[in-house]
């Protein structure tokens, strides 16, 4: 299978439009990348993918090409699009006018929407979400069941959420490392001397090497020193919204013809005992077909960032379930 990847990766074409014109800010809409196999063929299926905290959607470019290549094979029906979004406050969208407070899950979900709306696009068929973009796929499903934004949307088939707990953040659990690394940004001046002191810095911290140097990533040129590329004070809002939502009512009837599959990751921190046996309760669950399901997987070999830590597995979680959509 690795081979087999190798290959069409290496053919793989990568289609990528930004919305950043004036045009586009006006619409009030997401940046975004498209990647796709191959530009030979339309597509037919569109999964949108979603970072986590302070990353983009280019964090996630190297899986999304494998994944479309492996659902995209000749020999498949489908032809899959991936739609790596830039979430409010992250990555491009940081940069968009009129993505208004408040910053918080409800909105980061309805930017999907406006941008599914504004662009003329079919409804995703499936959503993957990772981190706090697991909750904002999460609501978006909610809301697209609720008819939050309009009568003619179309649910998606299948959620994807990657280690992300589904309930509230206990307060005891409030002081993890994404906490700490929030509260180090904040300290530091709006304006880096170079990426070299900003890694240094928060090694010296205690802050793990790989770590700083991912940090280090989300800076960008501003003369002669360096910025943030995300909104830090919008994306600590978006952080405090992640911690209060839950999305329990979901899981526990999720509308038919829906799978919310959640991935776990074996090294990941953030599980409690009670979690885990009250989502495997929910997946053991004989239904009547009357409402969707819920499906749990376990990624070995992972922490937190699953598409880093062991992202040939994830695919081998992942693939074969979009691939029956």
């Amino acid at each position: 299978m690795a081979r087999i990847l190798k290959n069409r990766h290496n053919s793989l074409n990568l289609l990528t439009r930004f919305l950043n014109s004036p045009t586009t800010r006006s619409l009030q809409t997401l940046a975004y990348e498209e990647v796709r196999s191959s530009s030979d063929r339309p597509y037919t299926s569109t999964a949108f993918v979603l970072h986590g905290l302070l990353g983009s959607g280019r964090n996630w470019r190297s899986f999304s090409r494998n994944l479309a290549s492996t659902l995209s094979q000749p020999s498949a029906s489908s032809e899959w699009r991936m739609v790596l979004v830039d979430l409010r406050n992250h990555g491009r969208s940081a940069e968009i006018e009129g993505l208004d407070p408040p910053h918080d899950i409800a909105n980061a979900a309805n930017d999907l929407a406006n941008l599914v709306k504004a662009k003329g696009w079919d409804w995703p068929d499936v959503v993957i979400g990772h981190s706090m973009g697991g909750k904002v796929a999460l609501h978006f499903a909610q809301s697209c069941a609720r008819a939050d934004y309009g009568q003619s949307v179309a649910l998606p088939k299948q959620l994807w959420v990657l280690d992300s707990v589904p309930g509230k953040v206990k307060t005891e659990n409030s002081e993890g490392e994404v906490e700490k690394v929030l509260q180090t940004l904040q300290s530091l001046p709006s304006s880096i001397p170079s990426r070299k002191w900003l890694v240094n810095h928060m090694m010296e911290l205690g802050f793990s090497k790989s770590l700083s140097e991912w940090i280090g990533t989300n800076l960008k040129k501003s003369g002669e020193r360096e910025t943030w590329a995300f909104n830090l004070d919008g994306a600590v809002q978006m952080f405090n919204s992640y911690r209060e939502m839950s999305y329990w009512p979901l899981l526990e009837h999720p509308p038919q013809g829906m799978e919310i599959a959640i991935v776990r990751a074996e090294k990941s921190d953030r599980w409690d005992p009670d979690v885990i046996q009250r989502l495997e309760g929910l997946a053991n669950r004989q239904g009547d077909g009357s409402e969707g399901k819920v499906s749990v997987h376990v990624l070995p070999n992972a922490g937190h960032w699953v598409h880093v830590d062991n992202p040939k597995g994830l695919l081998e979680i992942v693939a074969p379930r979009i691939a029956s959509v």
